[in-house]
């Protein structure tokens, strides 16, 4: 009898676990937009498009705190609507794509905000230099995918860099120091490897 009860209290112990598993999803880059704005001599406010993202979430909804996320942006994915400016912004005036041909972050600590609020502390590598960023987080939907049918999350995130941290400062401060980074990311669970 005794042996019956411990079996259950084992069992139901393990599938405790097992739901509380942090889960790690893939990023979609087909469903990614990391957008980049800033002033341009106080006329307009231009934006420019980083795409072709690749990256991993690891999501805990029971302990916050063991979620973590690593994101690689390539500069080829970068996209601003004309291309004479793609590659400006690509050349050694700014990005300098050829020597740092991608952006990273990695995250260093992830806590709750609020209701469906996260911040996001991490470590934004561009331009060869790496500096502390938080990404103020929103969780927009962790469900099954309706087509896929596998585990999805999707999530938008915001932050303020300045460009110069990175020794990215041509023209500032005419074109804008502060720079606007909006993110808004679909992830699913990959689907399982064919048996062999």
């Amino acid at each position: 009898m005794f042996k019956r009860i411990a079996l259950v209290v084992a069992l139901a112990a393990a599938s405790t676990a097992a739901l509380a598993a942090p889960v790690t999803y893939k990023i979609d880059p087909n469903h990614t937009d990391v957008v980049a704005s800033w002033s341009h001599f106080g006329y307009s406010n231009p934006i420019a498009h980083f795409g072709d993202v690749d990256g991993v979430i690891v999501y805990d909804a029971d302990h916050v705190g063991a979620s973590r996320v690593e994101v690689t942006i390539p500069l080829s994915g970068l996209e601003a609507n004309v291309e004479d400016f793609n590659e400006h912004l690509r050349s050694a005036d700014f990005f300098d794509a050829a020597k740092y041909p991608t952006i990273t972050f990695k995250s260093t600590k992830v806590e709750a905000a609020g209701d469906k609020k996260l911040r996001v502390f991490g470590d934004l590598t561009l331009h060869g230099v790496t500096k502390p960023v938080v990404l103020d987080t929103t969780i927009n939907k962790i469900a099954e995918h309706p087509i896929s049918k596998r585990a999805a999350a999707g999530f938008d995130a915001t932050t303020t860099i300045k460009r110069s941290d990175f020794g990215v400062d041509k023209y500032a401060p005419n074109v804008s120091d502060a720079v606007t980074i909006r993110i808004t990311t679909e992830a699913s669970v990959p689907k399982p490897e064919a048996k062999k």
